[in-house]
């Protein structure tokens, strides 16, 4: 079939986007879904950080290539030994598939999966194949979605069935920001009532994570951004205290708030300086977690004898650490029961036209979540 599709064929294109249009929006070929595999109408999909930093190549990707990875749609066509799905059910994406045979996914860690990393490095879905195509040049998926296109084909274990009712502009959230974000609060480190925690980097994500650690029950939020209006909606989502990541006493701040550090800093942002700072405000005893992807070059330079000392944890979170089959319906009962107002991370509507304009509002730290609208 023939389909609209937002293709990244330059890496690194300058600023801004609007003019040199790294993404072409063009007609494509996208095949019908091969075994395990289906097809969907795409009805909305979010933009990331992790979109825009294949984009300006902080995450190296092969090209051409249909970005978008955070999406909600409906099942038009099932592949052969796809039984549990019927067309006309509604579906959020995740961005790792899950073989559910490779050790970590049978140890209960999917988002961990090692046939879902590989495929998502080759640009291909989770069986291997390419269904997208322009004239005779293959085009590469984008961590087994490629959501900015009217249809897309996805491998089964990509997909999460979920409730008709919730809007699709909502549900397409919970593919990435969501599951993110309040999986590294209640998934990576499993946070108890009343601890103390900081939040470094209000985008989406971090935002998600702010929601996540007043649902689950912590004493005090810390909000860290360098945005005033990030700060501004932060305190309206339930941020106890904010602090101006630019400050030059943003750190000695954070500890005079909670005696001495929080219990659990979320760094957010992808920037190595901002994991500096959380690993700085984070007390003895403490967890630093990063779900933040820098590139892959950056390195981090950390005191041993502190983290010995002081008993300090230093952890990775990817994609929440969630299986998203059993976290993408909890969280959406957590936000249909008014636990999680994802709804106001959204920050703008807008159609796939604009696109490239839309990348610069997000490189410049001007959203927190647009959605395209299909």
């Amino acid at each position: 079939m023939r389909t609209r599709a937002a293709v990244l064929t330059t890496i690194g294109a300058a600023r801004p986007y609007a003019e040199s249009r790294p993404l072409l929006v063009d007609e494509v070929t996208l095949d019908p879904p091969g075994r395990d595999e289906v097809l969907i109408a795409v009805r909305a999909a979010g933009l990331c950080h992790s979109d825009l930093s294949v984009i300006d190549g902080n995450r190296p990707r092969p090209l051409p290539m249909v970005l978008g990875h955070e999406c909600a749609g409906v099942v038009e066509a099932l592949g052969p030994g796809v039984t549990d799905l019927r067309v006309g059910d509604h579906v959020v994406a995740a961005f790792v598939p899950s073989c559910r045979h490779c050790e970590p996914c049978t140890r209960g860690r999917p988002a961990l999966c090692e046939p879902g990393a590989a495929s998502n490095t080759a640009g291909t879905l989770l069986g291997g194949a390419r269904r997208l195509h322009r004239g005779a040049e293959p085009l590469h998926h984008h961590l087994g979605v490629s959501a900015f296109a009217d249809h897309a084909v996805l491998s089964r274990r990509s997909l999460v069935r979920v409730d008709v009712t919730l809007p699709f502009e909502q549900a397409a959230l919970f593919g990435c920001a969501v599951t993110t974000g309040v999986g590294a609060v209640v998934n990576t480190v499993q946070m108890e009532p009343g601890a103390r925690v900081a939040i470094v980097g209000l985008g989406g994500v971090g935002l998600a994570a702010l929601l996540g650690a007043r649902a689950a029950g912590a004493a005090v939020r810390i909000a860290v951004d360098l945005s005033p209006e990030k700060l501004a909606l932060a305190r309206e989502l339930g941020a106890t205290d904010t602090c101006d990541a630019a400050d030059p006493r943003a750190a000695e701040l954070v500890r005079d708030l909670t005696a001495g550090g929080v219990d659990y800093a979320f760094e957010m942002a992808g920037s190595t300086r901002a994991l500096e700072f959380a690993y700085r405000i984070t007390r003895r005893g403490g967890t630093t977690v990063t779900a933040g992807l820098a590139h892959p070059q950056s390195m981090l330079s950390i005191a041993h004898v502190g983290l010995v000392a002081e008993e300090r944890t230093l952890k990775g979170s990817y994609l929440g650490s969630a299986d998203p089959e059993r976290d993408i319906p909890r969280f959406i009962e957590w936000f249909q029961a008014g636990r999680l107002p994802v709804d106001r991370l959204l920050s703008a509507r807008l159609s796939l036209a604009q696109i490239n304009a839309a990348f610069d509002t997000l490189a410049d730290g001007r959203a927190v979540r647009q959605v395209v609208i299909f």
